[in-house]
């Protein structure tokens, strides 16, 4: 198994996993907060075109999740998962029955490999998070939460590869120019992980088949690479360089998980 990000921040994210079994590939775009053309590109970049997709999961209901789901998913006949919470929060619209709805511990069976929903504590509706497997080989693909339940620590637990949210620098959200109201919110519960959490996070779920690690939703104003790779790092014993991070604008490579 290996996954991509296309972009990762508050300006869009979309990730693609892939597995394969046999000749059989299949591709999930976790997240479609791109414009349609922006997603075609970046799939381009990365020998891929949206034919290629076999299904789209949404996380939650905010717009740079969202993004041009509905157009996709409408143009290509690709099947669309996400929570009933999701679906209500983006206007409950026409999929013409392409609509799946996803549920915490819930599989979704992709053929090659399956992706497994579970919940997480964020200010949306109903937001989901996934760990895919294809039995041999887990990946964690968690973004947008403001802390770790037991729950979500169960569903990182054994994965081989992580993408995990290291959204600020809780020094530099304290002194930045955001309203008050807001780094509150960002920094809340219910927000988004700071480099600090982030890191306990990777502590707490560390091992040693634990491959890849990529630090995702940097936010532009509040933190930097640099910060996010030593924290995670320094988490588990790694130098920084060992620690990828997801670009807004690019994202990552191909990161393998075996």
């Amino acid at each position: 198994m290996r996954f991509k990000s296309l972009g990762s921040g508050s300006s869009g994210n979309a990730t693609i996993v892939e597995g394969r079994s046999g000749t059989q590939v299949r591709r999930l775009l976790i997240d479609c907060g791109l414009g349609p053309r922006q997603l075609a590109t970046r799939l381009g970049e990365s020998g891929l075109a949206i034919e290629d997709i076999d299904a789209i999961f949404i996380t939650h209901e905010h717009s740079d999740h969202v993004g041009c789901m509905q157009k996709i998913a409408l143009r290509h006949r690709i099947p669309a998962w996400m929570s009933h919470g999701t679906y209500s929060a983006i206007g409950a619209p026409d999929l013409d029955g392409l609509l799946h709805v996803a549920a915490d511990g819930q599989a979704i069976d992709l053929g090659a490999f399956e992706a497994r929903a579970f919940t997480v504590p964020h200010d949306a509706r109903e937001p989901l998070h996934l760990r895919c497997s294809d039995g041999a080989t887990h990946v964690g693909l968690l973004t947008d939460l403001g802390h770790a339940t037991e729950h979500v620590l169960s569903h990182l637990r054994g994965c081989h590869a992580l993408l995990l949210e290291t959204n600020h620098d809780r020094e530099m959200l304290s002194v930045s120019s955001y309203p008050a109201f807001l780094k509150r919110r960002i920094g809340g519960a219910y927000g988004h992980l700071g480099n600090h959490v982030s890191a306990e996070i990777l502590r707490a779920v560390h091992h040693g088949g634990l491959k890849r690690v990529a630090a995702a939703h940097l936010s532009l104003q509040n933190n930097r690479p640099d910060l996010a790779r030593a924290a995670l790092a320094q988490a588990i014993g790694w130098a920084p360089e060992q620690i990828d991070v997801a670009d807004p604008r690019s994202g990552t490579g191909w990161i393998a998980a075996d």
